[in-house]
């Protein structure tokens, strides 16, 4: 796909964040899972340490409101920097082109639903991640926008960063709930299904069964 910035801004072939799958991009927590609220927008949250990283979480703020605004095919490297308030030639020291700027949207944003849900129980955690993946506005516009896109996002090679970010955090997740971690890989491909058919009726449900049948960890290793 092709931006509509420089020929610096158009993207390489693939759809921005080819090989990564969007998982975190909305705000839900447990008590929105309970009371069956609406999830709110926000952007992406990153713990920043430095000036480095906080430029780098800007800049994915940035792109993760444009995105939400005037999705993936209207949004340029110009658009992202301008947006952040950074310059754009800071812009490319982090990133060279949207794919990149996408890829690592993705990632973070799968970082921090997996720190998010950790703790939380199984059920609770299977559902925030489900309903956020139904409810979240730049997930829902690139959609809109181009559905084919969504599809390759979803059918991306499973050794991409985003899927192997997926399943690590889902196997945690597991782990921590006493679950076998090689379950992971079905965690995300029901959360893969939400990406590509959003279902928030089912979002509950789907958690209480998907967390039924995921065996325990000491019955994985006998």
């Amino acid at each position: 796909m092709v931006g509509r910035g420089t020929a610096d801004d158009r993207v390489t072939g693939e759809y921005p964040g080819a090989g990564e799958l969007p998982f975190d991009w909305s705000a839900v927590g447990p008590a929105d899972v309970a009371s069956g609220g609406r999830a709110r927008f926000r952007g992406t949250r990153v713990r920043a340490g430095n000036a480095m990283a906080r430029t780098r979480a800007s800049l994915l703020d940035a792109a993760v409101r444009l995105i939400a605004e005037r999705g993936t095919r209207r949004t340029s490297m110009t658009d992202i920097a301008q947006a952040a308030g950074i310059a754009k030639g800071t812009l490319y020291n982090h990133f060279r082109n949207k794919d990149e700027v996408f890829a690592a949207l993705v990632e973070a944003e799968i970082l921090l639903i997996a720190d998010e849900c950790r703790g939380l129980a199984l059920e609770d955690a299977l559902a925030v991640a489900a309903i956020r993946l139904d409810t979240h506005p730049a997930l829902r516009r690139v959609a809109d926008d181009d559905p084919a896109a969504l599809a390759a996002l979803v059918g991306a090679d499973a050794g991409a960063a985003g899927w192997r970010a997926a399943r690590s955090g889902a196997a945690d997740v597991l782990a921590a709930s006493g679950r076998d971690p090689r379950g992971a890989e079905l965690v995300v491909r029901w959360l893969a299904s939400h990406v590509a058919a959003p279902d928030g009726d089912d979002a509950e449900a789907g958690a209480r069964l998907l967390a039924a049948v995921l065996p325990l960890r000491a019955l994985a290793t006998v």
